[in-house]
């Protein structure tokens, strides 16, 4: 079940996003954030916020906000993230066709990946499965914990015209 994020969700959810972010390994935020500075910047700041549960337990979340503001404001951006126990069961997959449909019934046109770390070669190839096209790269745009700097992409689809 994908529905809205609940404090106690996000909670609940916090140890894996923790990992995920000091890791250092697929999103460029500090990697000493507090808890409330996180659930902020996923839960508050952006327009809507899910998880996926599954037997009571949450395997996945994720954000979707405006891109820009003003005459950018018609595309979306969104952030994804699985709990590492939950891999490679359709969970992403599922977040980002339901973030494409609750994208079209909030108006947005396309959505678009700002920094998807090139070396997140599952992502990636999720993404190009499901449409997205890699539009650019930045070059040595992120600092790999393992890496060092490597090349991010930003990705696009368009959701209609």
């Amino acid at each position: 079940m994908i529905r809205e994020t609940t404090k106690s969700d996000f909670e609940e959810f916090w140890p894996c996003f923790e990992r995920i972010v000091k890791a250092q390994e697929t999103y460029a935020f500090e990697p000493d954030m507090s808890y409330e500075d996180t659930f902020h910047l996923w839960c508050k700041t952006p327009l809507k916020s899910f998880v996926l549960e599954e037997n009571g337990k949450v395997l996945g979340t994720y954000f979707l906000k405006a891109n820009a503001q003003g005459p950018g404001n018609h595309i979306c951006n969104c952030g994804y993230m699985v709990n590492e126990h939950a891999r490679g069961k359709g969970i992403a997959k599922k977040l980002c066709e339901h973030s494409q449909q609750t994208a079209l019934a909030l108006g947005f046109k396309a959505m678009q990946f700002n920094s998807v770390v090139s070396s997140n070669s599952v992502a990636v190839n999720l993404w190009k499965k499901l449409g997205f096209t890699i539009i650019g790269t930045v070059p040595f745009a992120y600092r790999h914990s393992k890496l060092g700097h490597i090349n991010s992409y930003i990705m696009h689809k368009q959701l209609r015209l």
